[in-house]
């Protein structure tokens, strides 16, 4: 009997499966592996040689995965993932370039971090920071840490409270001198609203923390990035709810103005989050030190 260690295929037969998978011919997994048509095609056979049964049907159409191919390309997957995550985990047990990977909101990096990260590359040039704004599902190797905006923290991380509860309705000196300051809420709401649909800081969220959820904005402006709300804002297009430590320069320096001190407390905010199941590197240590400091003076 052949047991189930004798059968196993190897890392490149998998990846070949997956890569014909996702592209639909052996053509194009030849291009996204690095390997001629004729390797891929060789790997495959022999994968479906070991494995004792076709892992595609050919069609005109391309290659559609057979009820066995499906079984493992799913468990490849799985697999791959495994291993590349291992690599990960040894590779940052061995002394070399400290390196720290960060993911980062565009506007919590555009508004509030990168301004102030020139203080932590002065002080810190051996660590190399690289930043990324996303993953996507096939990305092998994961960040270290990640900036979130959200109501509470997700299991399985560790994270640390940074700052956005107090959230401002503001714009620019322009647009109050043009729609009059506001003395109430209802002065407000014969404005013009700047929001992000896919951002939890709108006008209804403000109006029912003042008892006021019947209150409608007379004109709602939305925009598809929340960095294109402050930009707006700073413009003088209408009113923006927006996390107070996101603009301290501006209105410190006058270009937005918060009538009234009218705003909200908000159940969304920015959290610094890391992997329980990871020990932080020294590197990580250091960095952490460096941002809770810069957040302690914006805790609202």
């Amino acid at each position: 009997m052949v047991s189930g260690r004798q059968r196993l295929p190897s890392t490149t037969a998998l990846q070949i499966l997956l890569a014909v998978a996702e592209r639909g011919s052996t053509s194009a997994a030849a291009e996204s592996t690095s390997l001629s048509q004729s390797a891929v095609s060789k790997q495959l056979l022999a994968l479906e040689e070991l494995i004792g049964s076709p892992a595609f049907i050919r069609t005109p159409r391309g290659m559609i995965p057979t009820e066995v191919g499906t079984i493992y390309i799913e468990q490849a997957r799985t697999a791959l993932k495994a291993m590349e995550d291992a690599a990960l985990r040894v590779a940052r047990l061995r002394p070399g370039p400290r390196v720290l990977r960060l993911q980062v909101p565009p506007i919590f990096g555009d508004r509030w971090l990168l301004p102030r990260f020139l203080q932590f590359t002065e002080r810190h040039p051996e660590i190399d920071v690289q930043f990324t704004t996303f993953v996507s599902p096939t990305q092998s190797e994961m960040p270290d840490a990640i900036f979130r905006f959200l109501a509470e923290p997700l299991q399985g991380e560790e994270t640390q409270y940074l700052f956005g509860r107090e959230v401002l309705i503001v714009s620019a000196p322009s647009y109050w001198e043009k729609s009059g300051l506001p003395e109430t809420i209802e002065d407000l709401a014969d404005g013009v609203m700047l929001e992000h649909p896919q951002t939890p800081l709108h006008w209804r969220y403000f109006a029912d923390s003042h008892g006021r959820r019947e209150l409608a904005v007379r004109h709602t402006t939305r925009f598809g990035y929340y960095t294109m709300v402050i930009r707006a804002a700073l413009a003088g297009q209408g009113m923006a709810l927006i996390p107070r430590g996101l603009i301290l320069d501006d209105l410190a320096a006058g270009r937005l103005v918060n009538p009234r001190g009218f705003g909200y407390r908000s159940d969304y905010s920015y959290w610094f989050a890391k992997p329980q199941d990871i020990a932080p590197s020294a590197s990580m240590q250091t960095f952490e030190r460096w941002l809770m400091a810069e957040a302690e003076g914006m805790r609202d």
